[in-house]
């Protein structure tokens, strides 16, 4: 995300930290990840969705394609692992919670190949609670935990008749108080207080003195229940500087404030939002003028200002929040609201058309579940703790309707920016980069004939795919025989063959060896503590209202499947765009996938472009960025500026020898944009035609493999456990089961009709009386929309 840079008077003599900066964020950006859980506590045996958010600052990620998740449990025990694909940044999956699972805390982690090279503190890891109403002990609330408090002055200096604001941070390894108290006084004076003040919130609060020099001073706080803390203040400096920012909604204010410096020292001042430099400005002499830097070019965010002397030697750091008060979320326009709280009755809404979003992630809870997007949102993780490792407690507080924005600036006075080190980068010493972001699935092979690489040979890959036949695609091997598939797409495993091209092929005349270029990354660092411990089960011990609520979905789950069958096409029933992907899968091989691609389906639309005389003609001014152009009858294709690649069903063709087919001849045409596997070096895309086959569709696929070549089977992505949210559609299942499900409706893909309202439809549970909503989205700009709304009816009170 491009920032304006706004700049005072500038005459400094050294500019490396500038240039620093200016090296890391153009090569190495930073990516953090949300995951939105289908709910927030399960039981052992349960199915657990997840749909993960990639972002690269505070855009959605378009650096990595895959996300790979991991469930640990307390002693950093690996239970399950899986790798799933992203799509502009976001991906979904589940998870299957064994049966045997003991009651405890579990920690999903999730991670890019990219964010490896970067410290694990900024990995996803997100705490679970599972129970299991059969394991030996059980969870309970650690609420007895012990806390400790520090105080921070603000941007770190605390000077001699300087009104200084302090941010007190509580921390503890189970929960902190609530409701907590303090107040300050000399150390030779306790029971004269100086300055009073109460917590904001169970992080955080704040006050605001001048100290005298000579004096030290004590920081006094009590919880509610009478348990007290006493802390320290830094002593008292006779000299320094004391940088006092404030965040208004038009401009960031700031002033620096000194004692005893010399009046010829100078000093610069730079801002980075997101690790981009956004403002810098000489300070040619310290005085109480207010300096100002304009919010209107800039994000919602954390503003990391750092003041430097004039040898580049960091001298204060603050951070703060961009615009606490008008937090840049959109919100969806809800209409239609048909509302039925009956047991397993339909509901349903609308989400008003908006042309800037393609698709939503949306799910539906009972109301008296927990939501899990109460203490982690999106927003707080995108703004907040996506950058801030240390543990923060309800982080999504300071983001919600009735958020504390003096709370969130005080809790940024007791924090640092973590993602980079000014006198590291100033010195040259930038991360090292280990792990480079794959192209979705990637395999490096190694072909060897006769026990020699076979060097510089053609090799025909013959791959099978389920019900999708025999693709062939060709490849050429390097020096020492290598070469590698990259851009593969596709669930589960693939199976194919392979014989060299120049030769008639034996089964043993070439041997053809693959690993993965992608794996899983170890976990470097322990995890969090949470607020839980272990105690022992009694017979006495009664089982939760969630728990029982939990369990019951599980055996209405069991008879759910039992009566029907959960096929993608279930789903996908009567909607044109779902047989354009159905057809997209039968046609296209796994070299010819990408996340990045516009597909044309001319069996089941596009009618229209039967009166065309040739497809690429046809073609022009449908793609963003593709130009088709004609000089003597002869076509060029060319995808923002740069040649592009035609093929006739997976074979590169020139224009030429495709400009007399018959459109109405061809089934499918696609424009792959960018980087793909089926051209050799990745090429910049392709116009790929596919032509009509016999019968279509619905024709017999002959997925039989030459029986005298070897097969090797390549593992994908993981499946995804379908969700169902049909539940009661169709009425002849006759389901008698308990319905206690929590989550109602669940889809992370829910596509947004460009024309019209994109329809919201769930079926009750059996005493469901409100319903909480979240919906997200992106627009064009990626600017987040975010709704967590509860829905209801609401009965008017008539006069008797």
């Amino acid at each position: 995300m491009a920032l304006a840079l706004f700049t005072a008077p500038f005459y400094f003599s050294q500019n490396k930290a500038e240039d620093a900066i200016k090296k890391f964020e153009e090569n190495y950006p930073q990516e953090k990840i949300h995951l939105l859980l289908n709910k927030k506590n399960y039981v052992a045996g349960e199915n657990l969705w997840f749909t993960s958010f990639v972002f690269d600052g505070y855009s959605p990620s378009t650096i990595s394609t895959n996300i790979f998740v991991e469930l640990y449990d307390q002693n950093k025990k690996q239970i399950s692992k899986k790798i799933y694909p992203l799509i502009q940044g976001k991906g979904s999956g589940s998870i299957t919670l064994p049966e045997n699972l003991k009651e405890d805390v579990y920690y999903i982690r999730a991670y890019t190949t990219w964010m490896g090279n970067f410290s694990d503190d900024f990995n996803e890891i997100q705490p679970i609670t599972v129970y299991n109403p059969s394991s030996p002990e059980k969870l309970v609330k650690n609420t007895d935990a012990p806390w400790t408090a520090q105080a921070f002055p603000e941007s770190g200096t605390f000077i001699d008749g300087i009104n200084t604001k302090f941010a007190v941070r509580l921390q503890s390894n189970g929960e902190t108080p609530s409701k907590w108290n303090g107040y300050v006084t000399e150390i030779q004076t306790p029971q004269i207080k100086i300055v009073s003040f109460q917590g904001f919130d169970q992080n955080i609060g704040a006050f605001s003195f001048t100290p005298s020099s000579g004096k030290k001073y004590q920081l006094i706080i009590e919880d509610e229940k009478g348990v007290k803390q006493t802390v320290n203040l830094p002593e008292v400096s006779s000299s320094g500087i004391n940088l006092q920012v404030e965040s208004l909604n038009d401009a960031i204010k700031f002033t620096l404030k000194s004692k005893n410096i010399d009046v010829n020292s100078k000093y610069k001042v730079l801002g980075t939002i997101n690790n981009q430099l956004v403002y810098k400005a000489n300070i040619s002499k310290i005085s109480d003028q207010i300096y100002s830097i304009p919010t209107s070019q800039l994000v919602n965010g954390i503003l990391n200002l750092t003041v430097f002397d004039e040898q580049e030697n960091i001298v204060v750091q603050r951070l703060c929040f961009i615009q606490p008060q008008l937090l840049k979320l959109k919100q969806p326009s809800i209409k239609g609201l048909s509302l039925n709280t009956n047991s397993k009755e339909s509901n349903s809404f609308n989400i008003s058309q908006n042309s800037g979003i393609s698709q939503y992630t949306v799910t539906v809870l009972d109301e008296k579940t927990e939501n899990p997007e109460d203490e982690n949102s999106l927003p707080s993780k995108l703004w907040l703790t996506g950058d801030i490792s240390s543990k923060i407690y309800n982080p999504a507080q300071y983001f919600n309707k009735t958020r504390n924005n003096n709370a969130l600036d005080a809790l940024l006075i007791s924090e640092k920016w973590n993602r980079f080190n000014w006198q590291s980068l100033i010195t040259g010493n930038f991360p090292a980069i280990k792990y480079k972001p794959e192209s979705y699935l990637s395999y490096k092979g190694k072909a060897m004939k006769l026990g020699k690489p076979a060097a510089e040979e053609e090799i025909n890959l013959i791959f099978k795919m389920p019900n999708q036949g025999i693709k062939y695609h060709l490849i050429k091997t390097d020096k020492e025989g290598f070469f590698t598939l990259n851009g593969l797409v596709f669930e589960d495993s693939m199976t194919f063959s392979y014989q060299l091209n120049n030769e008639k092929a034996t089964k043993n005349s070439v041997q053809v060896y693959f690993q993965p270029n992608f794996s899983f990354l170890p976990l470097r660092k322990n995890l969090p503590l949470n607020n839980y411990h272990l105690v022992a089960r009694t017979s006495e011990d009664k089982i939760s209202e969630e728990v029982e609520r939990a369990i019951a979905t599980k055996s209405y789950s069991t008879e759910v499947n039992e009566k029907t069958v959960l096929i993608e096409e279930v789903k996908l029933k009567g909607q044109k765009k779902d047989l354009t992907k159905k057809l997209n899968k039968e046609l296209s091989g796994p070299l010819f996938r990408s996340g990045n691609e516009q597909v044309f389906d001319f069996v089941n639309d596009n009618a229209g472009a039967q009166a065309s005389l040739n497809i690429l003609q046809w073609l022009q001014g449908r793609v963003a960025g593709l130009q088709i152009q004609s000089q003597g009858g002869n076509y060029t294709a060319t995808y923002r500026g740069s040649s592009i690649g035609i093929f006739l069903d997976e074979m590169r063709v020139e224009p030429s020898q495709i400009s007399n087919i018959s459109v109405s001849n061809i089934a499918m045409v696609k424009v792959i944009k960018g980087y793909f596997a089926g051209s050799f070096g990745g090429g910049n895309g392709a116009i790929a035609i596919y032509t009509r086959r016999g019968n279509m569709p619905g024709s017999t696929i002959d997925t039989t493999l030459p029986s005298t070549l070897t097969e090797i089977k390549l593992s994908g992505y993981d499946k995804e456990i379908p969700f169902n949210n049909s539940v009661y559609e169709d009425e002849s299942l006759n389901i008698n089961a308990k319905d206690k499900r929590n989550v109602l409706y669940w889809n992370p893909y829910l596509e947004s009709n460009k024309n019209e309202p994109t329809i919201v439809q769930w079926y009750n549970n059996d005493d469901a009386k409100a319903f909480r909503v979240i919906i997200i989205g992106f627009d064009e700009n990626n600017d987040p929309l975010y709704y967590n709304e509860v829905l209801k009816i609401i009965f008017l009170k008539t006069k008797n």
